[in-house]
């Protein structure tokens, strides 16, 4: 029946009461406060307003909500109900408004509301937000009930039941203390795997706080560290919810007991202190546990200390002393790591090995405790998974209470933590964001592609990371794959000239650099072929190219996808990651197989052939992709050669598997022992063993001038000019600008997807300078009209910058809600300004934008732009003359989405702007046509002949300038392409020959 029947009859029950029980009511529990009653009351509506939102993984996690009447609600007439069916994780929450005062919660005892049963098994997850600056800078407090039950139940959590999140924080907390009084609302995080729906109503707080559910003691740390015959000191604090004293005595009793160190490793204690009443929230009282020394190597031992707690509730675990691991031969750093990792592995169990072998994700973890618990190697962020706040000490705070944690194991291995980094630190609030790959492809400069990837190790491991899961060397062979940003460029030769990156990222190839503080582990993706994948192949949700099949001869799989993987191996990368598509060879018998299943490619190409001798990381969930049952998918894999797999979810199911399969004799002693042995092998060279915390001493320089000075210049330099009549570029600083377009003044627009978070978003997301911020400081004049619907008059020349909203991976995928046209708007944004005036269009995208013939006719200069990350001052550099535009086409630029997959060396070859095209300004373009040509042809030879790498490039540039004075004709595109091609191969003399071809036949 309505709740409100409910209460009728209680109050009529509570007249019949007998007199003698009138004691029982003098201190009544006060009135539900209500929070939720789903009446309307609340809208639905993202921060800072005060409202509901939902959340979720991605595009398809989020669950679906409405508010609407049910005859059996519970409360009033409306419920708030929805479905989900979520892959990753997702839910909703309910945040207060940013801009008035947080609520106090602290004279109740806890927080009910009614919840629709399924009886499904499974756990909700339920949040309070509490203290900081509002709730999306909160601390997290979570428990879960279980939805075992059908119908409408009044769940009922008081406030002890709350458990600090550990993963999702102001990292150290704003103060670790469920204080109550500045409360910013609630979050509900639904179960995930199966498709389910949802009923809620009549969020209250209920009942009166005492102390034993308002006071808590906690230790300030979870794990004690000490050097054996040192002693360690566990300070633990008493604090209350609301910051008021105790009215009653709190009595914490300790004791040290159990645990792996004996009587002789450490002096017993035992005892017991008390706060007495009044004691303030805060106050602290120390026990120290005394370790003793022997002359004997031993590995880690442990000492619980057990706390029993009278009057407070007790810390979540007991906290354990550790005497740390010492005399034995893989801790001595004197030693070649190779001895150092056999001696390592020949005392390890298997199940220390699987834990080196498991990577989880850091959200994802029950508990930290599990980073012991299962011997851990490693952990990582995803996209979008950072601390709050996202600061560059809260990662390193972060990252060292996992270190921490990875201390209780008995080797006390480290942990290798892992982020995308993959154009800059791009999971970093106010990071130097570099131009995407395709930009760095488009400037040909290989000192340039070295000189961002030393920026962005330097602000990566300044946050305490020390592996990166980067550079992408795939081969983009189709514009329509949504991660076509992610390549440097369409041909093998371009991708390998690019790969001084890892160089940048790693140091020397030897691995003698890794331990540096600003150099972190490099990891080449994805191998093999994922750039290759056919349009319509993929089996992954909506996508439609991204994970498919890559269908080709050994032929061409050597030529185009595995040569820059070869590269990549010569020198040093030092991991490497499977992708999720499908290799199919033609003639091999064996049809499409996911790559983490081909053996013959991750142990034979890369392994035997190559001789790559880092390890081999999974993608994120990638195993789970291989046909068969999850224990088949863990064997299949680390068979054909995945060394550490990438389990965010499901850690502990891979460790159980990887050990059962172990044990059974499915996957070898030898395997496993190879695999954990080149996981060891980069943590040793990282020098983790001997500093497994954070050294943020470069931190002062994350997005410092220095380096958004790399990456302006590299946005300048992938700026590729396709058409310039008239020479209108560069702009005069004199001349009245007009300036529109959707992505002239969007910073999120500007950086694309992988900023901030994974698929990235829209707005000012970031701290950085966009296009049209850039353009004011040289055109103080300029008019700005997002939609051109300000006045065009008097403007000299118009500027409209145009292109895509971020995306990443499979989302992108054309045809996945996707294409390579331009928008409606920014088509009538283009229109209008290109009627009334001369005009310069921008393209700000991963991949080409087609505008089409007609409107292209009507542009008098184009610009591919790319996505140039946060230095928009390297865009307005070019486009006011104070750098020459150089950038070259990386792709090619067709002439309609219905060409793709268009490519340099295609036997039909008739694109709108081939290969290699980049017209450039300020520099003088050689007189003389093909009398000039054959000459420089002489030259280049001569050139190549000799070694002599800048003279050569020059002299092809300088055919190059001359060949581009002709417009493009389907005769000319072909060779003028097949030159660049063989520019960036170092074949200088018969680059210039195609050129020269080229020229006579535009």
């Amino acid at each position: 029946m309505p709740r409100t029947a409910l209460l009728v009859s209680t109050a009529l029950l509570a007249a019949l009461v007998p007199l003698s029980s009138a004691s029982a009511v003098d201190d009544p529990a006060p009135a539900p406060v209500p929070v939720d009653r789903f009446e309307g009351e609340i809208p639905f509506a993202s921060p800072p307003a005060e409202g509901i939102f939902t959340w979720g993984s991605d595009n398809d996690d989020p669950p679906t909500l409405r508010i609407g009447a049910r005859e059996d609600a519970p409360e009033g007439e409306k419920v708030l109900s929805g479905t989900y069916d979520i892959s990753g994780y997702g839910g909703f929450t309910h945040d207060f408004a940013f801009d008035q005062p947080a609520h106090n919660w602290s004279a109740s005892k806890g927080i009910r509301f009614w919840w629709d049963g399924q009886n499904n098994g499974k756990k909700i997850a339920f949040e309070l937000k509490d203290g900081g600056a509002n709730g999306e800078a909160s601390e997290l407090w979570q428990t879960t009930f279980t939805d075992d039950f059908t119908g409408w139940k009044q769940i009922e959590i008081p406030f002890t039941d709350f458990v600090y999140r550990t993963d999702y924080q102001p990292v150290g907390g704003i103060d670790q203390i469920l204080g109550l009084t500045e409360m910013w609302g609630y979050a509900v995080t639904l179960p995930v795997g199966t498709p389910g729906e949802f009923a809620m109503d009549g969020v209250e707080l209920y009942g009166k706080a005492d102390q034993s559910l308002r006071a808590s003691v906690t230790t300030d740390a979870a794990v004690y560290p000490v050097t054996e015959g040192g002693t360690a000191t566990v300070r633990v604090t008493l604090a209350t919810t609301g910051s008021a004293p105790v009215d009653e005595p709190v009595t914490v009793a300790y004791e040290t007991t159990g645990g792996s160190a004996s009587g002789d490793d450490y002096t017993p204690v035992k005892g017991e202190f008390t706060f007495p009443a009044g004691t303030v929230s805060g106050t602290t009282r120390a026990v120290q546990v005394r370790t003793l020394k022997d002359k004997a190597a031993e590995s880690a031992e442990t000492v619980p200390l057990k706390l029993t707690v009278t009057g407070a509730k007790p810390p979540t675990e007991n906290p354990q002393i550790v005497v740390d691991a010492h005399g034995l031969p893989y801790l001595n750093s004197k030693l070649p790591v190779k001895k150092r990792v056999a001696d390592l592995i020949g005392r390890m169990s298997l199940a220390e090995k699987a834990g080196q072998m498991t990577q989880a994700e850091r959200g994802a973890m029950g508990k930290p405790g599990d980073i012991a618990a299962y011997d851990l190697g490693s952990l990582l962020s995803g996209g979008g998974s950072t601390p709050t706040p996202n600061t560059a000490e809260a990662w390193a705070k972060m990252i060292d209470s996992y270190q921490l944690r990875a201390q209780a194991t008995r080797f006390q291995i480290p942990l290798i933590y892992g982020v995308d980094a993959v154009h800059g630190h791009n999971n970093l609030v106010g990071a130097t964001i570099m131009p995407h790959n395709i930009g760095i492809g488009a400037t040909r400069d290989s000192r340039l592609a070295h000189e961002a990837g030393a920026v962005t190790a330097a602000e990566v491991r300044a946050t305490g990371v020390p592996w990166d899961f980067a550079p992408c060397l795939c081969v983009t062979r189709d514009e329509r794959w949504g991660r076509s940003y992610e390549a440097f460029g369409e041909d093998p030769a371009l991708v390998e000239s690019m790969e001084t990156v890892i160089q940048g990222l790693q140091g020397r190839a030897d691995g003698r650099d890794l331990d540096r503080d600003d150099k972190v582990l490099a990891t080449a993706k994805h191998f093999v072929g994922d750039g290759g994948t056919e349009y319509g192949s993929s089996t992954t949700g909506t996508y439609t190219i991204d994970q498919g099949v890559t269908k080709v001869t050994r032929q061409e799989l050597e030529a185009v996808h595995l040569t820059p993987f070869e590269e990549a191996v010569d020198r040093g990368v030092g991991t490497v990651m499977p992708s999720y598509s499908s290799l199919d060879l033609i003639g091999d018998g064996q049809g499409p197989v996911k790559m983490h299943a081909r053996a013959d490619m991750i142990n034979g190409a890369l392994k035997g052939r190559m001789d790559f001798e880092g390890f081999v990381i999974s993608d994120w969930n990638g195993i789970d992709q291989i046909p068969g049952d999850y224990t088949s998918d863990v064997r299949t894999s680390v068979n054909a050669g995945v060394d550490m797999v990438m389990a965010p979810y499901s850690y502990k199911e891979f460790h159980s598997a990887l050990v059962s399969e172990a044990t059974a004799g499915r996957i070898t002693e030898q395997r496993i022992d190879d695999a954990v042995s080149r996981i060891l092998t980069q943590k040793f060279r990282l020098g983790l063993f001997e500093e497994p915390y954070a050294d943020t001493s470069g931190a002062a320089e994350i997005g410092s001038a220095e380096h958004r000075a790399v990456a302006r210049e590299a946005a300048a330099k992938s700026q590729v000019l396709l058409k310039n009549e008239r020479n209108l570029l560069p702009l005069k600083k004199s001349q009245k600008v007009y300036v529109a377009g959707s992505n002239a003044d969007d910073l999120g627009n500007q950086t694309g997807g992988w900023t901030i978070t994974w698929q990235g978003s829209s707005g000012d997301i970031t701290e950085g300078t966009t296009i049209l911020e850039a353009m004011r400081k040289n055109s103080p004049g300029l008019t700005y009209s997002k939609d051109a619907s300000a006045p065009t008059d008097g403007h000299a020349v118009g500027v409209v910058v145009v292109g895509e909203t971020p995306y990443a991976e499979g989302i992108g995928d054309v045809g996945n809600g996707n294409d390579l046209v331009l928008s409606a708007a920014d088509q009538a944004a283009v229109d209008k300004v290109c009627a009334a005036m001369t005009c310069a269009v921008l393209t700000v995208s991963g991949r080409p934008q087609l505008l089409g013939a007609e409107r292209l006719g009507e542009v008098d200069a184009l610009v591919a732009s790319w996505l140039p990350g946060t230095e928009g001052d390297g865009v307005a550099d070019v486009l006011y003359g104070k750098r020459p535009f150089t950038g070259q086409l990386p792709v090619t630029w067709p002439k309609s989405e219905a060409q793709l997959p268009i490519n340099v060396g295609d036997a039909s070859y008739d694109p709108q702007f081939p290969y290699g095209w980049g017209l450039t300004t300020l520099t003088k373009v050689p007189e003389g046509g093909t009398t000039t040509l054959r000459a420089l042809g002489v030259a280049a030879a001569v050139a190549e002949r000799a070694g002599a790498e800048e003279a050569g490039r020059a002299l092809v540039t300088k055919a190059r300038l001359i060949v581009q004075q002709k417009s493009v004709t389907p005769a000319s595109a072909k060779p003028f392409a097949e030159a660049d091609r063989l520019l960036t191969q170092g074949r200088y003399g018969a680059a210039v020959e195609r050129l020269t071809a080229a020229y006579r036949a535009g």
